[in-house]
């Protein structure tokens, strides 16, 4: 995978760089990746350190700092709950969440995956409906903690797994399950709209080193585009 990793800066000043994440990419050191973006952004300022981590199929906005202190001053607003996380998730099934807020504790397994389980980790999430299609929902996640895979098996307690999410309950999808008259050709294999579970760090809010407010989106990349536009032509 060769990215140019300028066309991912979304936001940058002397002290932060806020990068949009391609999905597929393991954000720190992953010896089950030869890419990561933290690397890359090393490549771009030696100075540059993730404050974070998005899973590797998850896509949008990353924080990296560029000194000790604002690494510290992120770090801080993390641990302290500040920072405004707002993720979208393509989800099977028709939801109409409004504030809704899921409180279950997360207990992380040795094999990557994690349980809800009351001898976990407190963890809180909101939901909102942003959209419904015809038989998925779009959904707005606010994480007011950061436990491993928190959005994903909050989601699967809803009955609301993501698109692609087969590790929490989530199917595939395929234009033939919401398109009319599809037809696939003879001798071909019909392949899923996304190949990832269909989640993306929207958008990002936290303070500078001057203590003003700082709020960076992420657009959608290629193939939550392509999931999108299929879902709302095939709304009916």
């Amino acid at each position: 995978m060769k990215v140019n990793f300028k066309s991912l800066i979304l936001f940058e000043n002397d002290d932060f760089l806020v990068a949009n994440k391609p999905p597929f990419m393991a954000s720190l050191d992953d010896r089950n990746s030869e890419l990561n973006l933290q690397a890359l952004a090393k490549g771009y300022d030696e100075s540059l350190s993730a404050c974070h981590r998005l899973d590797k199929e998850t896509s949008g906005c990353l924080l990296l700092a560029k000194t000790k202190e604002a690494y510290r001053h992120a770090s801080i607003q993390f641990e302290k709950r500040t920072v405004g996380k707002v993720y979208h998730a393509f989800v099977n099934g028709i939801h109409e969440f409004n504030h809704e807020k899921v409180q279950l504790p997360i207990l992380s397994l040795n094999k990557g995956s994690v349980v809800i389980d009351f001898k976990g980790k407190p963890a809180t999430t909101v939901f909102n409906t942003l959209d419904i299609y015809k038989k998925h929902s779009l959904i707005e996640c606010l994480p007011e903690t950061g436990r491993m895979h928190q959005i994903r098996i909050h989601l699967s307690k809803k009955d609301a797994p993501l698109i692609g999410d087969e590790l929490y309950g989530g199917s595939p999808l395929y234009l033939s399950q919401i398109k009319r008259k599809y037809k696939l050709s003879r001798d071909e294999e019909e392949q899923p709209l996304i190949k990832r579970f269909a989640l993306h760090a929207h958008s990002l809010t936290f303070k500078g080193m001057d203590g003003n407010k700082i709020a960076v989106e992420a657009p959608y990349p290629k193939d939550l585009k392509v999931l999108l536009k299929q879902l709302v032509a095939n709304r009916l």
